[in-house]
């Protein structure tokens, strides 16, 4: 367990930092295999640069299409840390990306 109580998870070989990213990730497969969603990808690295300096990382939980072709990226967030609000607020004014949150 990690200083949140969030409980490292594994399902089909894949490792997950909480039983609540694990779930939502089985879920997502569902629903791409039911067409709701497509592209899903996992642990996606986004460098977040400010006047050509490295800021930080932001490594995302998921990513997916929507049928309507609309771009997810998604945090499953139990708790949302000091550093995870910056991050999402530097994700918006870097790339224009709202992060959406399960």
């Amino acid at each position: 367990m990690n200083k949140y109580r969030a409980k490292k998870t594994e399902i089909n070989g894949e490792r997950f930092d909480s039983k609540r990213e694990a779930a939502r990730y089985q879920a997502l497969l569902w629903m791409e295999r039911a067409k709701e969603i497509s592209n899903l990808k996992r642990q996606v690295t986004y460098r977040i640069e400010v006047g050509g300096v490295l800021i930080c990382k932001y490594i995302s939980d998921f990513e997916y299409d929507l049928p309507n072709g609309q771009h997810v990226v998604e945090d499953s967030k139990g708790y949302r840390t000091p550093i995870y609000r910056l991050k999402k607020k530097l994700m918006k004014a870097v790339h224009g990306v709202e992060l959406y949150e399960t």
